[in-house]
């Protein structure tokens, strides 16, 4: 008798729904070493490959940020800073170099408005993308660490785009960062179905 044949299949339905409902956005801040290892980050990373992607143009990738890259992210964001602000103070310039080193396992995400199918619209290629990371999001929900999406003003400056190589069709979406749970606030109320739901009427 094969004990592996004869074993329940999972209810995959619950496992989904519990591991989506386990994801929640961890502050950068909070997230601390040890991060994941080779192996788990290149789970992580094939997570995305299976996001729906039209005319398959694979429209959006990563760039890992690693450990001895990250001091030369901290003076794009303080250069970023300067482009904003010629006049930001010592201690505004810090903390945003500050931010380039939270998070063992930092990537930028990157949309690709011209590759391929110029009729694949720009949003659809951005939607591609959404959904490719939150597959990452909830492989690393999955593997036990915690995760977040970051944003900012220093996406669109020249520094950021020079030093991560974009080029004139790519746009930078934004920052993914995940690292083990150092503390995190309590989970926010999520909206309810019908808050989001409605139903098409027909026209008389």
């Amino acid at each position: 008798m094969n004990a592996a044949a004869d074993a329940p299949s999972p209810d995959w339905a619950f496992v989904v729904s519990e591991l989506i409902q386990a994801r929640q956005t961890v502050l950068p801040k909070r997230l601390v070493a040890p991060g994941p290892d080779a192996g788990q980050t290149q789970a992580i990373l094939a997570a995305a490959a299976a996001a729906p992607d039209h005319g398959q143009l694979l429209p959006w990738r990563f760039i890992l940020v690693p450990a001895d890259q990250r001091a030369t992210l901290a003076g794009v964001f303080a250069q970023a800073l300067l482009e904003r602000d010629a006049s930001a103070a010592p201690e505004q310039l810090a903390q945003a170099r500050e931010k380039a080193f939270r998070a063992p396992l930092l990537m930028l995400a990157v949309v690709d408005g011209a590759r391929g199918d110029p009729e694949v619209d720009l949003f659809e290629r951005i939607l591609s993308a959404g959904c490719a990371v939150q597959n990452m999001l909830l492989m690393a929900t999955a593997q036990g660490f915690g995760s977040a999406l970051t944003s900012g003003k220093a996406l669109k400056s020249d520094a950021l785009r020079a030093c991560f190589g974009l080029g004139p069709g790519e746009q930078a979406l934004c920052f993914v960062s995940v690292g083990t749970v150092l503390s995190r606030k309590p989970a926010r109320a999520r909206p309810t179905v019908a808050d989001y739901v409605s139903t098409l009427d027909t026209m008389s």
